[in-house]
């Protein structure tokens, strides 16, 4: 690419569970404890099609498996079992603070992009590193959650950058779908549901080989190309 295309980077829009913080056996756990407290077998393949959904979709599965409650009785009753597993400390998985300081030190603006509510994810906020992070985009914000680009999209506009000069951190299938609707590069880290390789996306084994350089590098080395129509089909059928 000519220098005088180059892309800087804008803004890192991260998700939270599985990417950030390893939250997401406190939410299977909460799941299967449900569950079971209905004399319900919940299943890796019921937890699977959890993974990077909206909250209200989770409930709607458990539903679907028995649950005999509302959706909302359900939401709440996962948030307080998970605030409580927090009250106990952020599990950061590797790498994670360190990035972050790195991204607020350099002034880059970081955003929380997540389809859990927000009592979680303000209190996940709240504890990364000062000046992290400028906005929190979280589940019970939007109307349509991940796969959907809204989520990306409104985090984008809160932070008031380019969709296409941002770079997202993503490790589920809904996830990546989504920031790729909304026109951005992703960093692919591992997670419980294994998103497909594709354009756009960079694979990397942890946060540990994420760098604000590789970050700046990723806009900088990849040419300007329209990102995939929206199809919530895309990928999901491997849920």
């Amino acid at each position: 690419m000519a220098p005088g295309n180059q892309r800087d980077l804008q803004a890192v829009l991260w998700d939270m569970d599985g990417t950030l913080v390893d939250t997401e056996p406190y939410w299977l756990a909460a799941q299967s404890e449900i569950a079971r407290e209905h004399g319900l077998n919940w299943t890796m393949q019921d937890a699977r099609a959890t993974v990077g959904q909206a909250m209200p979709v989770t409930a709607s599965i458990l539903q679907d498996r028995g649950v005999s409650l509302s959706t909302e009785e359900i939401i709440n009753d996962l948030l307080e079992r998970v605030v409580a597993k927090l009250e106990g400390g952020i599990p950061w998985l590797p790498g994670a603070e360190r990035i972050l300081a790195e991204l607020a030190a350099a002034h880059i603006p970081s955003a929380l992009v997540t389809m859990a509510f927000s009592p979680v994810a303000t209190r996940v906020a709240s504890a990364a590193p000062i000046g992290t992070f400028h906005a929190v985009v979280a589940g019970d914000a939007v109307a349509q959650g991940k796969p959907h680009p809204a989520p990306y999209l409104v985090a984008a506009e809160l932070l008031g950058v380019e969709p296409a000069l941002c770079v997202a951190v993503e490790d589920s299938v809904s996830g990546t779908t989504s920031a790729r609707a909304a026109g951005m590069e992703v960093v692919v880290v591992p997670g419980v549901v294994q998103p497909q390789s594709g354009p756009g996306r960079h694979f990397v084994s942890s946060l540990e080989d994420v760098s604000m350089e590789s970050l700046r590098t990723i806009l900088r080395d990849t040419a300007v190309t329209d990102h995939p129509p929206f199809d919530q089909r895309t990928e999901l059928t491997a849920r």
